[in-house]
């Protein structure tokens, strides 16, 4: 794999954009300034950048409750981010979705989402309608290793395959369903095994090396744009806080956490940068900062925006409870 340095600098610069947002985002919800639960993807930065790195503004992505990652990796805008966050008018879903349900369809970005699996048919149904219109876009599919459990992945992987659909499916392996270890609830050590029972292509990666992770991916989209069917691709990776902000997460233990440290994808992605001479120290610590003061703006733009009118609260949800309720 050969890529050119303004490639990897983009790369680098969407990690640490990931990075500085969920620090931000930590430390506000530590505040008390962002309401409901927030499940951080600090650690995982590479599997979403290296995915995402691969796909067309036109393509599409289903995410997870730990979805800010693939979020900015698909090119949301971090000002309505952040303002859905803090619940306001100005997010993205009005301040009524908070940091587990954002979507941004215009960037075929078809929804984050709280519910364990959800997103694995809504894919599905994405790659059924680029192979109806008779397009080369694709879908990508983010979840995460527990949700291999349930049937909605056995019915997508299915579904995908006899149709021959464009759709990736990357399942972030962070070893742990909330705080259960894989260990505990698979009788297989690679989650990549189970496309065998699908008849497609299975391959693990380390998830925290960017450059695995967007060749395995590249190679998949690849496939999918030539009518070649989907592609199950397991990124065995880390997440370096619990799995909501408050989570003592006592279930790891410090050695554990100490040795994904150290494998730490953003810290990886740096020694690359400065080994190979694409970047000096300075020059890094510039880069930093340009991303902190584009967080800052965003943050700025959440606090200044305006709370939900009270009245809205029933608009743009559509159920026949809340049309009764109207009518009354």
């Amino acid at each position: 794999m050969k890529l050119n340095n303004e490639k990897i600098l983009s790369m680098y610069e969407n990690m640490l954009r990931i990075r500085k947002f969920e620090e931000k985002a930590m430390g506000l919800f530590a505040e008390g300034l962002i309401p409901g639960f927030v499940h951080l993807y600090i650690g995982e930065e590479a599997v979403a950048t290296g995915a995402c790195a691969n796909l067309n503004d036109d393509d599409f992505i289903t995410s997870t409750h730990r979805g800010h990652g693939h979020i900015v990796s698909k090119g949301g805008d971090l000002k309505l981010m952040m303002a859905e966050l803090f619940g306001k008018e100005s997010g993205y879903c009005k301040g009524k979705g908070g940091s587990m349900h954002i979507a941004d369809a215009t960037r075929g970005i078809l929804g984050a989402n709280g519910i364990v699996g959800a997103g694995h048919n809504i894919a599905t149904g994405a790659g059924l309608s680029c192979k109806y219109r008779g397009t080369e876009q694709v879908c990508i599919c983010f979840f995460g290793d527990g949700s291999t459990n349930q049937s909605t992945f056995h019915e997508a992987l299915n579904l995908s395959s006899i149709w021959k659909l464009p759709v990736i499916f990357i399942c972030e392996n962070n070893g742990y369903a909330i705080s259960l270890s894989q260990e505990r609830h698979q009788a297989i050590k690679d989650i990549s095994d189970r496309a065998v029972a699908y008849n497609m292509p299975g391959v693990t990666v380390d998830g925290n090396d960017v450059f695995a992770v967007y060749e395995a991916v590249g190679e998949a989209v690849k496939r999918a744009r030539k009518n070649q069917g989907p592609t199950l691709i397991e990124c065995k990776t880390y997440r370096q806080r619990g799995h909501f902000e408050g989570d003592p997460a006592v279930y790891r233990t410090d050695e554990e956490v100490q040795e994904w440290m150290e494998k730490d994808p953003v810290k990886r992605m740096e020694a690359f940068i400065l080994e190979n001479s694409i970047l000096n120290q300075k020059e890094i610590d510039e880069m930093h900062k340009k991303v902190e003061a584009v967080i800052d703006e965003a943050v700025d733009f959440a606090r200044n925006s305006k709370d939900p009118a009270v009245e809205s609260a029933v608009e743009d949800v559509y159920s026949d409870i809340v049309e009764e309720v109207r009518v009354r």
